[in-house]
């Protein structure tokens, strides 16, 4: 097995959480600290997987299996893809900085760190998953804090519905997602849940169609799928900034990939029957959640519905089911998580200083805060697919898949680019520049650490929209051929 660096990477928040919680309020200064010890460590972690993985072998690596429950089939079993790999990397970023721009939370802040770093290790070790039973053990360890989280640090007005909304809706879609995993692993010759072996069971055509939307529908509606889309954008307003970069940025990410990594991996019949179906879905995401992000006051249900639709772009990709599509849906699961990440933690910085969201009441805050107000206009050039940029690699993919099978999506969804541009312009002139209004305290720049964590995330998208075969183009398309082989090569 050797060493298990998935587990290390794992655990390391989880631990550190739990040291969190256990020094408590008698080592304050400690807290943000370890925080960003075990931050960094998983960071450096997975771009070490990031170098590691080989692309000639490709599959899964870094194996780690332990019996666990043998009778029932569950085992402890981790091991990484391609895209695997780009989702670990992703957690790691959005942590670490995630951490850097809560770094002045005062407020119970040993309970705000332990609860942070528990998410982490939920998230990493759903993109780690190879057990089915796995997989959902890691996917629910998050209910408790995620919601907690909102709910006593998030925004007074809504973080009561926003988090109890989030949660349900959450809920709802992993136990209709178990419900299709349930259906398959009683139908399958061997009582396993075991994805690797799954992926050869040799479901009929009718299991394949009959449970492929239990699976694909419960796990999108955590990636907000259209028409269950309306939690992602009441929870990451209600939650406080570093949540709502991990819901945005990573848990959505969660739900897509875990529809593809069970539902279209397990049953391709059952994904090229429902394709078009889900076309339609992910092209009213796109363009509803573009046209309703264009007509909001509040700045951060702005950045919500931005989501929204950008998520529609990696099921266009999905439901392509060919090369293009699939590699394009990966790219874009990254780009957008760095982006929207990047969006979320200078929308909290804009928050902390003037104490509005309000896009009427803002204006001028380039004079005030120049690095934040360049942060944002990154952000939102790879929003708006910009040559360069890690939005134009991730997008131009995607669309030229989806023209293989259905041009009208392409064109139709294609006007979200107007749209996106036109709404992140009206942001970025009503917010950044302009007349800078009164406001009852004065507006400081933003910290030294809010700094790099603006810097790393726009690094990342610069750097892959520039060089995207020397970085994830590679490790995605591997996992992508993969995918097609269990698709027939479609």
């Amino acid at each position: 097995m050797g060493f298990p660096i998935l587990s290390v990477i794992i655990f390391i928040p989880l631990i550190a959480g739990l040291v969190i919680l256990f020094i408590g309020r008698k080592n304050e200064k400690l807290i943000r600290p370890i925080a960003l010890f075990a931050a960094s460590v998983v960071l450096v972690l997975t771009l070490v997987l990031w170098a590691s993985y080989s692309i000639t072998n490709a599959g899964y690596q870094f194996i780690e299996k332990i019996t666990w429950l043998s009778e029932l089939g569950i085992s402890y079993h981790l091991g990484v893809d391609g895209i695997g790999i780009a989702m670990l990397l992703l957690t790691g970023l959005v942590v670490f900085t995630g951490v850097l721009v809560s770094w002045n939370i005062q407020d119970r802040a040993h309970e705000f760190f332990a609860y942070l770093m528990f998410l982490a290790s939920s998230v990493l070790g759903v993109f780690s998953s190879l057990d089915l039973f796995l997989l959902f053990f890691f996917l629910e360890l998050a209910v408790f804090p995620k919601y907690l989280m909102i709910v006593i640090w998030g925004s007074p007005k809504t973080r009561n519905y926003g988090g109890m909304k989030l949660t349900l809706y959450l809920f709802i879609g992993s136990v209709i997602a178990l419900v299709g995993v349930l259906a398959i692993y009683f139908s399958a010759p061997m009582r396993t849940f075991d994805l690797l072996v799954l992926e050869n069971a040799g479901f009929s055509t009718d299991v394949q169609r009959l449970w492929f939307p239990f699976i694909f529908l419960g796990f999108a509606i955590l990636g907000g799928i259209f028409p269950f889309h309306s939690w992602a954008p009441d929870g990451h307003v209600a939650a406080p900034t570093a949540i709502s970069m991990l819901l945005a940025g990573v848990e959505m990410k969660v739900g897509v990939f875990a529809a593809l990594r069970v539902a279209i991996t397990l049953l391709p019949e059952g994904a090229m029957y429902w394709s078009n179906w889900i076309l339609v879905l992910a092209t009213i995401n796109v363009i509803y959640g573009a046209f309703i992000a264009m007509i909001q006051k509040d700045f951060k249900y702005v950045i919500g519905f931005s989501s929204v639709s950008h998520m529609g772009l990696v099921l266009i990709g999905f439901a392509s089911l060919n090369s293009n599509g699939l590699l394009g849906a990966g790219m874009q699961m990254f780009s957008h998580g760095i982006m929207t990440a990047l969006f979320f933690s200078i929308v909290g910085m804009v928050y902390d200083r003037t104490h509005t969201r309000d896009i009427v009441s803002l204006g001028g805050l380039v004079k005030k805060m120049p690095f934040a107000t360049i942060g944002f206009i990154i952000g939102g050039l790879v929003s708006m697919g910009m040559p360069g940029l890690s939005g134009f690699v991730a997008e131009i993919p995607i669309y030229l898949g989806v023209w293989q099978v259905a041009p009208w999506v392409a064109i139709v969804s294609a006007l979200s680019i107007v749209i996106t541009a036109a709404y992140i312009l009206l942001v970025v002139r009503k917010v950044f520049f302009g007349e800078m209004p009164v406001f009852e305290n004065e507006i400081t720049d933003i910290t030294f650490m809010d700094k790099i964590a603006i810097s790393v995330l726009s690094l990342f998208m610069i750097v892959i929209g520039l060089f995207p075969d020397l970085t994830l183009g590679p490790l995605i398309e591997s996992s992508v051929k993969h995918i097609l082989v269990l698709l027939g090569g479609a």
